[in-house]
């Protein structure tokens, strides 16, 4: 209850309530997340159900133009699949990779950064050079040459049964690296602190010291850069996608639907 009414009367929800561009966004971002879960039940038909499919029914218009079927309201693409039904799995998909991609992305980087900030001195040295070396590379280049081996290591066939976990691993490679310069700025201002050289007189190791205490200090920065990074993820698996390299056209995301047209 305390917490509650802290966080009641925080700046944060003060600012937020204040904001009308921020309510709106946040409506429309828990709409399209409540519309990505539900999807087996909100889409008209199951886009990967092969017997809801017929290539009949391929490049029909929207219903309400010549030549509809008031069937799929928004059309059907190449392969006959109702249009409307894909983007909401397509939705999903690509909510799936970006949180995943995400979550693995920080766990990668955040613990770079708490090693490398935490010890200093070559280890500080080695894993920044690392990650410099990380950002002088585009992403988009990094994630295209992790995809192209991933190919050649499963074959097209089963990359595409793996397409999901794969593009995870790749997007989180390409681009772990901003967390971990966040997080060592971090940990390089706590590490002085009085809190910190208290637990080291008691006779704490370095393990609770980082995971226990300097870390909880630094989630901050984390969660503002991890809700900026969803939608860079969702971007790369776009990009990935649209140049065939993400998810095969067979699987619905937001990338292959504009891949197919």
């Amino acid at each position: 209850m305390r917490t509650w009414s802290r966080f009641k009367e925080s700046y944060l929800l003060h600012s937020f309530k204040n904001d009308v561009i921020a309510i709106v966004s946040f409506f429309v971002l828990v709409f399209l997340i409540i519309i990505a879960l539900s999807a087996p039940v909100v889409a008209p038909y199951n886009t990967y159900d092969s017997a809801t499919i017929d290539i009949m029914d391929a490049e029909m218009p929207p219903s309400w133009m010549e030549g509809g079927d008031k069937r799929f309201l928004l059309g059907t693409d190449i392969q006959g699949r109702c249009l409307l039904s894909t983007m909401i799995y397509g939705l999903r998909v690509s909510f799936l990779i970006g949180c995943g991609a995400v979550l693995l992305q920080a766990f990668i980087g955040i613990l770079v950064g708490l090693f490398s900030g935490y010890f200093g001195g070559k280890i500080d040295g080695f894993l920044m050079r690392i990650t410099d070396i990380q950002f002088s590379i585009p992403y988009l280049i990094v994630a295209i040459f992790a995809s192209a081996i991933f190919k050649l290591a499963f074959g097209v066939g089963r990359y595409e049964e793996l397409a999901v976990p794969l593009l995870i691993i790749i997007i989180a490679v390409s681009h772990w690296p901003i967390y971990a310069r966040t997080v060592r700025a971090s940990v390089l201002g706590e590490k002085g602190k009085e809190y910190v050289e208290a637990a080291r007189v008691i006779g704490l190791s370095h393990w609770p010291i980082m995971f226990r205490h300097i870390l909880p200090n630094t989630m901050t920065s984390v969660l503002v850069i991890s809700t900026i990074q969803v939608a860079e993820a969702i971007m790369s698996e776009a990009a990935l996608s649209f140049l065939g390299l993400g998810m095969p056209i067979t699987k619905p995301s937001l990338g292959s639907l504009i891949r197919s047209g």
